[in-house]
C-alpha cells in the first residue's frame, strides 16, 4: 500500500517530488519510493528532515514510529546528570565509569591532557587491559588543520598540538598492552566523548573557551533512546577514519 499520508503532505505543502527532492538532498526516484513503496522507508535523518519540510510530526508520515514527545522523553531518560562545565565533575566519576567498562571503552578528545595525570585511570586501563577488554583512544593529530583550528579557538594556538604530544608521552606506559588501541584523528569535534558500555560523559565544545569550562552530559543508554546512540555512533565514524599508531613518537615532533 503506498503511504498516502506522505503524498497528501506533499500536495498539501504545494510542492512536486523534485523539489521535496532537492530540499533534502537527494533523487526525485527516492521520494517516489517512500511514497510507493512501503518497505523503502527513509532513514531516521530523513524522516525527520521530511517532517520538518512537511511542517508535521514524524508518527504522521509514517505511523509506526514515535511522535516527538515521546522521543523526547526517552531522551530524558538517558540523561543522569548534566555538569554545566567538566571543572565541576568528580575527579573520581571517569575511573568510575571506566572500571564498569567489559565491552566498550572508549576516549575520544583532542588531548584529554588531564586525564592523562590522573593514576587512578591508568590503574584501570590496565586492569581492563587484563581482563580482556577492548580499550581505543582517539587522540587528534597534532598536525592536523583541525587541530590547529581549535588551539586558536581556545586562545592557546600551537599549544593545542603540544598538549596532545605530552598526553601520549604520558600514555607511553599503555602503549602495547593487550586490548589497547590509539589512534589520531583530524576530526572537527564538537564533544569530547568518554564511553564505557552503556554509559558515557560528553563534553561540550564551546567556542573560545577550553573544554574544562564547557558542559558534561553523564548519559546511559535507555530502550527507545536515541541521545546516547547517536554520540556513539560519532565515535565510531572517528574511529575508522582514525591513523592508527603503535608509540607517541608516531605522531612526530615529540619533546622529551
Amino acid at each position: 500500500m503506498a503511504n498516502e499520508k506522505l503524498r497528501g503532505a506533499i500536495v498539501e505543502c504545494g510542492l512536486t517530488l523534485d523539489q521535496v527532492a532537492q530540499r533534502l538532498g537527494v533523487s526525485a526516484k527516492t521520494v517516489e519510493r517512500w511514497i510507493n513503496e512501503p518497505n523503502r522507508k527513509p532513514y531516521r535523518r530523513f524522516q525527520y528532515a521530511t517532517a520538518s519540510l512537511l511542517q508535521c510530526e514524524v508518527s504522521h508520515l509514517w505511523p509506526e514510529e514515535r511522535t516527538s514527545s515521546e522521543i523526547t522523553e526517552a531522551g530524558n531518560a538517558e540523561l543522569i546528570k548534566l555538569y554545566p562545565h567538566r571543572s565541576v565533575v568528580p575527579n573520581r566519576l571517569w575511573p568510575q565509569l571506566y572500571a564498569q567498562a567489559k565491552e566498550s571503552f572508549d576516549v575520544l578528545v583532542y588531548s584529554g591532557f588531564w586525564l592523562t595525570e590522573d593514576a587512578a585511570f591508568h590503574r584501570v586501563v590496565k586492569e581492563k587491559s587484563a581482563a580482556g577488554t577492548r580499550i581505543r583512544f582517539m587522540l587528534g593529530d597534532p598536525d592536523s588543520p583541525a587541530v590547529a583550528v581549535r588551539g586558536e579557538d581556545e586562545g592557546i594556538g600551537p599549544a593545542m598540538a603540544s598538549k596532545i604530544r605530552n598526553a601520549l608521552i604520558n600514555y607511553s606506559s599503555l602503549f602495547g598492552l593487550p586490548g589497547v588501541e590509539f589512534r589520531l584523528h583530524g576530526t572537527t569535534l564538537y564533544n569530547s566523548l568518554y564511553r564505557a558500555d552503556n554509559e558515557m560523559l560528553a563534553n561540550g565544545h564551546l567556542y573560545g573557551v577550553g573544554a574544562y569550562m564547557a558542559p558534561v552530559l553523564h548519559l546511559r543508554r535507555v530502550p527507545g533512546g536515541e541521545l546516547f546512540d547517536a554520540y556513539a555512533e560519532s565515535i565510531e565514524r572517528v574511529w575508522e577514519a582514525a591513523r592508527p599508531i603503535s608509540s607517541p613518537a608516531d605522531c612526530g615532533g615529540l619533546h622529551a
